[in-house]
């Protein structure tokens, strides 16, 4: 009986002291993958930060926004790599404390997510090869006939038909899958932000990406172009998020996601 109840104590303690080591963290989830916003590099930087469980360092531009939102908060950051099917569940589970990972506040997800002012906005934009038949487009009319791609489970997907004429071809997991299926000639496109289209063209020299002319590209709500925090329903931490946030100015912003896509590497 001493025995038992040694390990239960043990255990009470072991719990106690995780519970309170989390008190002063604060736990991010993304992809680590999805440059110039969050990957995953060997190496440690002073810009990069330790993911979870090893596997490497995080860095780019949410990365860069986690690290304000947990020095504002007084926590020490922690970075949870989780696919990106998996950040809602693992946000709602407490997994973790928030999702920091180009996601946009959409009304869908609003049904299950809290989410924080954003702290990026994007226009949407289609990648392709350089060479590629449909390179000069300047209105959605002109992609009639490609077969366009876009990230699994996003909004990036489902305005491909706004597209008339379209091939949808099948969603994928990743960017860089999709930078891949562009390079071989399994698709013509992926639809993708700005800032994103710039640093995979950036990395890649045979790839571009066509913006449209005003009026003749997406149409999309701000809330589907922006990219803010999300947290689990009722969570505490969005107001101080918020307040966070709001003390980063614009230009800040531009810096680090300049940064960001500076230091990105160029096989993301």
């Amino acid at each position: 009986m001493k025995k038992v109840l040694a390990v239960i104590l043990s255990a009470l303690l072991l719990l106690s002291c995780t519970a309170a080591l989390a008190e002063g963290t604060f736990r991010v989830g993304m992809e680590c993958n999805y440059a110039p916003y969050n990957w995953t590099q060997a190496e440690p930087s002073e810009f990069a930060v330790a993911i979870e469980g090893g596997g490497g360092y995080a860095d780019g531009y949410d990365v860069q926004i986690a690290k304000r939102i947990a020095e504002g908060l007084g926590k020490e950051l922690v970075i949870v790599k989780t696919e990106w099917d998996g950040l809602p569940m693992g946000v709602m589970s407490g997994a973790f404390d928030a999702i920091i990972a180009g996601m946009s506040p959409t009304e869908e997800r609003k049904a299950t997510l809290d989410f924080s002012d954003p702290y990026r906005t994007n226009k949407l934009v289609v990648v392709m090869k350089k060479d590629s038949p449909y390179a000069s487009a300047t209105s959605l009319e002109d992609l009639s006939g490609a077969s366009i791609t876009g990230q699994l489970n996003t909004f990036h997907y489902t305005v491909i038909d706004q597209i008339p004429g379209v091939n949808k071809a099948m969603a994928m997991e990743t960017f860089p899958a999709m930078i891949v299926a562009v390079q071989s000639g399994a698709v013509d496109g992926y639809v993708a932000e700005e800032d994103g289209a710039q640093a995979d063209t950036a990395a890649n020299p045979d790839l571009i990406y066509v913006k449209f002319d005003e009026g003749k590209g997406f149409e999309a709500s701000e809330a589907d172009t922006s990219i803010a925090v999300g947290l689990a329903k009722g969570s505490e931490l969005l107001a101080p998020i918020n307040e966070i946030l709001a003390g980063i100015d614009d230009a800040t912003r531009d810096e680090l996601m300049a940064g960001a896509k500076e230091r990105q590497p160029l096989n993301q």
